[in-house]
């Protein structure tokens, strides 16, 4: 599928919050608690400031976004990578980690977490884009995985 992806600017924060909240809610529903889902336009205008959050379009249509923060040392951390619910399953989030992975040509290493239950995220992590699972541990009420990718030097 053909995207246009670029940086978002703290005017996008409506965009975000609408390709977040559809992306998040049945998450919301199922473990009663989201982070990423219900933010203010405050809050997320902020997120926007303080984290790198690019926004995917198809035909001018937003729909996904990749947060990445840089944590420094070639380390970088996919706080979010989400693709609204039509859209899921074509390929998008593939592309949204290989543009984070050339937009951080200095990257070395890539950490992310995910929820265990969730095993199409797990084994899109795992089997399509390389990434190993590290541990395990509890955010709030929901168990969760880490994971990572290592760069080949």
């Amino acid at each position: 599928m053909d995207l246009q992806i670029r940086k978002a600017i703290p005017e996008d924060a409506e965009i975000l919050i609408k390709i977040y909240n559809d992306a998040f809610y049945e998450d919301c529903v199922r473990y009663g608690v989201c982070p990423a889902y219900g933010r203010s336009v405050e809050e997320m205008k902020k997120s926007i400031i303080e984290i790198s959050k690019y926004i995917a379009y198809h035909d001018s249509t937003p729909i996904g976004v990749i947060s990445v923060k840089d944590e420094g040392d070639g380390v970088y951390y996919i706080g979010c990578l989400c693709v609204i619910p039509e859209f899921q399953r074509k390929g998008i989030g593939h592309q949204l980690i290989e543009f984070m992975k050339t937009q951080y040509n200095d990257w070395k290493k890539i950490e992310l977490i995910t929820p265990i239950d969730k095993e199409k995220n797990v084994n899109f992590y795992t089997k399509k884009c390389g990434f190993k699972i590290d541990n395990e541990e509890m955010d709030s009420s929901v168990k969760v995985y880490h994971f990572s990718m290592q760069r080949n030097s």
